[in-house]
């Protein structure tokens, strides 16, 4: 049963994104409208969504203000995080991911034209990756990052520590970080062979963000040990919770 659900899930992720592309092709191809473009983008994860029928339930305690620039902080534990974000954040952001993306098909095609890659076999790309960052953040636009730098946690729902690019970039910009807690997308679809897709409400929490005005590099590890606290306290406190 659990493997008929996985190919259904498969399907409906396949088949909605290609009836969606040739839309966010054309918006992809100026600069005004890859807004509509990312917009497209969240349509898709929503459908998706819809589709395998697994309600999203978002604590919203922060409502990001769409007019403000944020850096957004969310663990990683699951592929399916990237499509979950869509759902989660509405603001237009610029993800921070691996440049393996760029191999699949459609889908590499959009996130080369849309966001941040990091190729982590060029010793350079790092230092690009943030210089590009810190640029998209100066244009007024958001970024999405997980600061434990990929799936990289061996025994979920505890993270691993986080890199400081993230944090690097908030206080040399002066904006806000949302931190995100995403509470069980690992027990939906866990980091394991084989890929089994298992059924639970999706649980995730949007916190109150944490200013950076005034902040200089020398509060880079504080900014960045407040958000792991923010976010580990919340998976820690939900994860004996059987959705």
């Amino acid at each position: 049963m659990r493997l008929l659900y996985t190919i259904w899930c498969a399907i409906c992720l396949i088949v909605l994104y290609i009836v969606l592309f040739p839309f966010q092709f054309v918006f992809l191809q100026r600069d005004s409208w890859k807004p509509i473009a990312h917009k497209i983008n969240s349509i898709w994860g929503m459908l998706f969504f819809v589709g395998i029928g697994i309600p999203v339930r978002i604590d919203r305690r922060f409502r990001p203000d769409p007019d403000r620039t944020y850096v957004f902080c969310a663990n990683h534990f699951s592929y399916l995080d990237i499509a979950v974000m869509g759902v989660v954040v509405k603001n237009y952001y610029a993800f921070v991911g691996k440049s393996d993306v760029k191999h699949i098909p459609l889908l590499g095609y959009m996130f080369a034209k849309l966001h941040v890659q990091v190729d982590r076999s060029q010793p350079n790309s790092r230092a690009y990756s943030l210089a590009k960052s810190i640029r998209t953040l100066a244009s007024g636009r958001s970024i999405m990052i997980f600061p434990e730098g990929g799936i990289k946690a061996p025994e979920p729902p505890q993270m691993v520590p986080f890199k400081d690019g993230a944090f690097t970039m908030a206080i040399q910009q002066q904006v806000p970080i949302v931190p995100v807690s995403l509470l069980n997308n690992y027990q939906i679809l866990p980091d394991k062979s084989p890929v089994r897709f298992h059924w639970h409400p999706l649980r995730a929490v949007i916190h109150p963000p944490i200013e950076t005005k005034g902040m200089t590099s020398d509060d880079i590890e504080r900014l960045k040990e407040e958000t792991y606290k923010i976010i580990n306290a919340e998976l820690m406190s939900g994860k004996k919770v059987v959705a």
